[in-house]
């Protein structure tokens, strides 16, 4: 039999060595809050803004207030993250017209708040990195992994991403740490922005490629490397792979090869088993 007493004991040793983190629920129903202090409409219950901006510093306040960092620490990071809050604000309402400008079928700012998982993603994503521009070590990551879980799109906060950023449908997407992103750039599903390797030594260089402004990336396509710059009002293909720099104005695309037949050419049908 299960020694249980024993294992309890070795466990709560080995654990002893963390240190007191946050909680993933409470960082997904902060991040939720700001969502809906910033859209009042994604939400029925309506309460004063005044109200929901000072508990939403107070979470964040709690948030943030581990690691050897102060209360008053804490406090002046969470004042500081609110004063910018109008500019994040003014950058998702840029985010949310250029969505309304490329998708044919978007009818509404309002649809695109409520239902696009693009911009569910882009919106945690500027939260997120105006976070982790000021050295908050797990929230913004663990925010951007709800983000990852509710829609498929997997954007690092550490990611530098310019205004007018339109993602669609977005299942598949990875953004890395090092990305750069330029103005009016459009991402379809499936495209990767990730580094050529992944060694520990190369942490702190960038990895990831740099896509200049109104660039379109088309689904499927990989991008990989520090040193890779996709030129300014460029096209990439469907299903491209690549790790070179492209001038501006290219149109980069993979061309595969397709045979249709008649079915009757075959003497024996083709059986598919799963």
């Amino acid at each position: 039999m299960f020694d249980f007493e024993k294992i309890a004991q070795f466990l709560t040793k080995e654990q002893s060595g963390f240190s007191s983190l946050i909680s993933k629920t409470k960082a997904q129903a902060w991040i939720d809050s700001m969502l809906d202090l910033l859209f009042p409409l994604r939400c029925e219950k309506k309460s004063s803004e005044l109200i929901l901006i000072q508990i939403a510093n107070e979470d964040l306040c709690t948030l943030i207030n581990f690691n050897g960092r102060t209360k008053s620490q804490s406090k002046k990071i969470a004042d500081a993250f609110f004063s910018e809050l109008p500019e994040i604000f003014k950058t998702l309402m840029s985010d949310a017209e250029a969505f309304l400008e490329f998708d044919p079928a978007a009818k509404s700012i309002e649809e695109i708040i409520l239902a696009y998982p693009g911009f569910y993603a882009i919106a945690v994503y500027r939260i997120s990195h105006n976070l982790w521009l000021k050295k908050i070590e797990v929230l913004p990551r663990l925010i951007s992994e709800w983000a990852h879980s509710q829609t498929g799109i997997d954007i690092h906060p550490g990611a530098n991403i310019s205004d007018r950023f339109f993602i669609d449908h977005g299942t598949g997407i990875v953004i890395g740490e090092t990305a750069v992103i330029g103005e009016y750039v459009k991402i379809y599903q499936g495209v990767t922005l990730g580094a050529l390797s992944v060694n520990k030594s190369d942490a702190d260089i960038k990895r990831h490629p740099t896509i200049e402004n109104n660039v379109v990336i088309y689904s499927g396509t990989t991008i990989l490397g520090g040193k890779t710059v996709v030129g300014h009002d460029s096209v990439i293909g469907g299903n491209v792979w690549l790790t070179d720099s492209v001038p501006p104005f290219s149109l980069v695309y993979h061309k595969s090869e397709i045979k249709v037949r008649n079915n009757f050419d075959f003497e024996e049908p083709i059986n598919f088993q799963i």
